[in-house]
Parts: C-alpha cells; sequence; structure tokens
C-alpha cells in the first residue's frame, strides 16, 4: 500500500550539506594575528598550495565538489592554484583580501576590501564570485552595515556568522539556520553549523572538529537536515598539515587551538565526506531558496 504523498518523499532529492574551505596560509589566522606581522608574510614559507592540493586529492577521491572561501591575497600570489580549483569543479568565492575582520573595519573599508579580494579571485579564477565568508565570523551585532554592502556589491549570500557564543566570534541571537539579513534583498546569511544539547550550542566545524568528537559534528548535520536545511561545515587546508612550522613565542591557548590533533584531521574528514551528503555552498543557497 502507498500511503499518499509517500512518492513524493521518496523521490526527494537528498538534502545537500556545505562544504566550505577556508583558504588561507598556517600565518594568516586569527590565533597569530597579534604575534606574527603582517608586514612580515612575504617572507615566511608558504604552504597553500601544498595543502590545498591535498585537500582537492581528497574531495576527488569521494567524489565531493566544495566551496574554498579564498583571501585575495593568496590569489594574487597563487592565480594557478585557484584556476585549479575552478577547474575541478569546486565554487571560489571570498574571504576577504587579508583576513581582516570585519568589526575592525568601517563600512567604506570593508567595501573596499571586499573589491581588492573579488579582482584578485576573478583574475586567477576566470569564474564570478558571488559568495562571501568573513574572516574569523565577524559579521556580528557590532557590523550592522556588513549585509547591506554584500547586497549592494551584488553578493548572492554570505556564510560569515557563527550563532555561538565564543571568545574569539560569535552571535548568538543569530538564526541557527538560513536566513534573509534584509527585507529588499534576496541574499541569504547561511550560518556554519553547530551542535545544539538542550540550551546549549556547540560549534563543529574546524579546530573543533579535531578537537571534539565527530560525533557532534554529525550530530550538528543530522540537527540541521531535520529542520529541512543543508548543513554547513568548514576547515581549512593548514588543519590537514601536521609538519608546519611551529610558532613558539605565541601564546599557550593559541598554539594548542592551532597546532592539537592536526594529524587526525585527514582521517576524521575521510570519516564525514562518507557519511553525508555534501556540495558547493552556491547550491545550498540555490536549495535554500527554492524552501
Amino acid at each position: 500500500m502507498i500511503v499518499p504523498g509517500s512518492e513524493n518523499v521518496a523521490n526527494a532529492a537528498p538534502i545537500i550539506n556545505g562544504m566550505s574551505v577556508d583558504v588561507e596560509e598556517w600565518f594568516q589566522v586569527g590565533a597569530f594575528e597579534n604575534t606574527i606581522d603582517k608586514q612580515s608574510w612575504g617572507d615566511l614559507q608558504s604552504r597553500v598550495v601544498t595543502n590545498t592540493s591535498a585537500v582537492l586529492d581528497l574531495f576527488a577521491e569521494f567524489g565531493v565538489t566544495a566551496t574554498f572561501f579564498t583571501l585575495g591575497w593568496v590569489a594574487h600570489r597563487h592565480p594557478a592554484l585557484i584556476r585549479r580549483i575552478v577547474d575541478a569543479g569546486h565554487e571560489i568565492a571570498s574571504h576577504g583580501w587579508d583576513h581582516q575582520r570585519v568589526f575592525t573595519m568601517s563600512a567604506a573599508e570593508f567595501r573596499a576590501d571586499l573589491g581588492r579580494a573579488r579582482a584578485a579571485l576573478e583574475d586567477a579564477g576566470g569564474v564570478a564570485v558571488t559568495g562571501y565568508r568573513a574572516p574569523s565570523f565577524s559579521i556580528d551585532t557590532r557590523t550592522p552595515w556588513a549585509h547591506a554592502v554584500l547586497a549592494e556589491e551584488g553578493y548572492l549570500y554570505s556564510s560569515s556568522v557563527a550563532p555561538v557564543a565564543h571568545d574569539h566570534y560569535g552571535w548568538r541571537e543569530s538564526p541557527r539556520f538560513a536566513w534573509q539579513p534584509l527585507s529588499d534583498s534576496d541574499m541569504i546569511e547561511l550560518p556554519v553549523s553547530v551542535a545544539e544539547l538542550g540550551r546549549r550550542r556547540m560549534a563543529v566545524g574546524g579546530g573543533f572538529f579535531r578537537l571534539l568528537p565527530a560525533a557532534l559534528t554529525d550530530l550538528a548535520v543530522r540537527q540541521a537536515n531535520g529542520a529541512g536545511h543543508g548543513g554547513m561545515f568548514y576547515f581549512h587546508p593548514w588543519e590537514v598539515d601536521p609538519d608546519q612550522p611551529r610558532v613558539s613565542n605565541a601564546p599557550m591557548r593559541s598554539r594548542l587551538r592551532h597546532y592539537s590533533r592536526l594529524g587526525a584531521m585527514s582521517g576524521k574528514l575521510r570519516g564525514l565526506l562518507k557519511r553525508h551528503s555534501w556540495g558547493r555552498v552556491d547550491a545550498v543557497a540555490m536549495q535554500e531558496r527554492r524552501g
């Protein structure tokens, strides 16, 4: 016996979860922003091409396409890497120019940062850039103008909000799933996924994924899917590189967060890629618009 309407459920396409990579060098991270001077970046060992290539190979192994939120600084110096990402079927999106947090900029400075990064990304990749992720998820209550600037600049989606309370970032009051920040624009915000345990929200991407049980990330994805939304996962190329240089003069907490369990990351990612349906973030945005 077929229950009326059950054939639609059976034939429904699986929910796409967003797989995303924040492409930056090992020295361009929030953990070291007060330790490593930006003026010294050009003198430090570059590992972003090797590490991102390893990520591309991993995605190819599992037939996954993803979105690479990339710094304009990286695209300007490594245009062949951007072209390789595009040629492999992945989306190139903006991560700003040099990892400056949005809440440290004025609206005019933010607009200039967006333009500089987009020019480098589009010149290197030969494709339009329509997605954005703020460095360190730095769109929050301190930046009431940020979404409007993104919409005015033609971005179709942002994935710049972490709906948690954290010492480095977070907008706990943000909707947990996709939302429309502007009444006069179709642009949507796609927050990164969190696992909800009672009244507590737990971040699950990046270093949290390395340090915490993978079951928490699985729970976050299942909760998003159960609510009819795609999950949103992120990590960084430097997280698959246990041999990267050590910054010995950084604060102990920063070193623990940055270096712990780097050797476990590739294996944990393989498991995650097997357990869920993954795709590009622009596909998740389109899925959300269709409702």
